[in-house]
């Protein structure tokens, strides 16, 4: 039905201007299987596209790539076809809004979507293919043939400009596991101007494609590469290292980076990393477990403007790769170090004693941390506005006390598993701090009347717990 509305009024183009759009527009037998059904303007777009698979995912890998405009309808069939829908009382047709209101939706539409659009009638085709609506590019799905939508999508975004796609900014292709480096080598070469990666879960992805990414987008400041098991570096290309002078360093612009669970990397790696990657401002690595104390040494030296950074579950991180965080002094807002084992109150102190503007602190699983912890934290941290020391057994109810006498703008605090605590800690932290948003007391020893209280005190708070009787 809407492909028969939006062919009724279609603005006819030239037999010229049709033949050029078909030829420079690539074709969908680059990536279509050998044998694929023949596809209808009409088919339905749950329609499968070859006989072996009939997913979801495997019918956005031939939308993607379906890039050729549909079927010309004259304009003698559009003007009969109008006037019989408006003799019948139909809706205004949809062809009769301005360019900028189809312009407006399909900015809002992910990649397979958009191009599932382009492929409604000769108009649609046009305003899909705007150089403003592929600023970003999103694929998702297991089975999507990511290289080969990739090299399509830039094949055709380089029309205007051979060889360079100058508004493509936004890469998101997390979770497309058959993404390799053929296909990041693709964007390197075409997508100069890139400034945000996202191939989070890309398992087959590498070092070497990283290294053509960061070397050839100069412009790139947010990179997630978490789960690729084999990245363990971020670095530039020998051949670029090579061309740039002393004076020029051989420095990323790179700011966000998110290395979450690249099991295999190193302290070395991190050196390197920091060394290049010097404007680094947050920086996430969770569960990378071969780190230790001396690779947030080499950070620190590096990367002095750090404003985030997790090393949870980085169980080789003690107390003393806690005094070297500390350097970061006032510019630290955000630290997570839940389930390092071997980090105590020690360690705690460096943190709360320099860096005294911190706002979020997630020690979870830290059972050498105790009342003492938190008493340097409450006293040298009055702005901190989320705790999370959940499964701490040795914090009990008098650190908390402490915690609540003295930071009044705590919002998010996560007591779970603290066997310790009791209502009489939970009514001190209610009686004070009064823009509590959640608290979280599950496997605590929290009676009704205490949770009561919260509620009665704090009345944004959402009270996660284990207590059947409240509600």
């Amino acid at each position: 039905y809407v492909v028969s509305h939006t062919e009724a009024t279609i603005n006819p183009l030239s037999h010229s201007d049709l033949s050029m759009r078909t030829l420079s527009t690539p074709s969908p037998a680059l990536i279509l299987p050998p044998h694929p059904h023949p596809l209808s303007p009409l088919l339905p777009l749950s329609a499968p596209f070859n006989s072996s698979s009939s997913t979801s995912s495997s019918e956005t890998v031939a939308m993607v790539h379906a890039t050729s405009p549909p079927p010309f309808f004259s304009a003698t069939h559009s003007r009969r076809r109008a006037t019989r829908d408006h003799h019948q009382g139909a809706s205004v047709p949809i062809d009769l809004l301005p360019d900028q209101i189809f312009l407006d939706v399909f900015a809002r539409l992910p990649t397979n979507q958009l191009c599932r659009c382009a492929r409604v009638c000769r108009r649609w085709y046009n305003l899909a293919w705007d150089p403003r609506l592929w600023r970003s590019i999103r694929l998702t799905g297991d089975v999507l043939h990511v290289d080969r939508a990739l090299r399509v999508l830039t094949r055709r975004l380089c029309q205007d400009t051979p060889n360079v796609c100058l508004m493509l900014e936004t890469l998101v292709a997390s979770g497309c596991r058959r993404l390799t480096d053929r296909g990041l080598l693709t964007v390197a070469q075409c997508c100069p101007e890139l400034r945000r990666l996202e191939v989070a879960g890309c398992y087959n992805v590498s070092n070497d494609a990283v290294f053509e990414v960061v070397s050839r987008c100069p412009n790139l400041e947010h990179l997630d590469v978490s789960g690729c098991s084999k990245v363990t570096c971020i670095s530039l290309t020998q051949e670029v290292s090579l061309k740039l002078s002393p004076m020029h360093g051989q420095q990323i612009s790179i700011r966000y980076l998110d290395m979450t669970d690249c099991l295999a990397l190193e302290d070395e790696g991190l050196h390197t990393i920091a060394a290049h990657c010097t404007q680094l401002t947050h920086l996430y690595l969770r569960r990378c477990m071969r780190l230790t104390d001396e690779g947030l040494r080499y950070l620190v030296i590096y990367c002095p403007a750090v404003r985030e950074l997790s090393v949870s579950d980085c169980r080789y991180v003690s107390d003393f790769g806690l005094r070297e965080i500390a350097k970061l002094e006032g510019r630290l807002r955000y630290l997570s170090v839940a389930h390092c084992g071997k980090i105590t109150d020690v360690g705690v102190r460096y943190v709360a004693k320099y860096c005294s503007r911190l706002r979020y602190l997630n020690a979870r699983g830290c059972e050498g941390l105790t009342d003492h912890g938190l008493e340097y934290l409450a006293k040298s941290c009055p702005k901190l506005k989320s705790l999370d020391i959940g499964k701490c057994p040795l914090v009990s109810d008098a650190g908390l006390e402490l915690l609540a006498l003295n930071c009044f703008n705590l919002k998010r605090l996560s007591l779970k598993s603290c066997e310790s605590i009791t209502g009489r800690g939970l009514q001190v932290v209610a009686a004070n701090c009064f823009d509590l948003q959640l608290l979280n007391v599950q496997d605590c020893d929290a009676p009704l009347d205490a949770l009561r209280f919260v509620k009665r005190h704090c009345k944004r708070c959402v009270i996660e717990h284990t207590n059947p009787a409240f509600f």
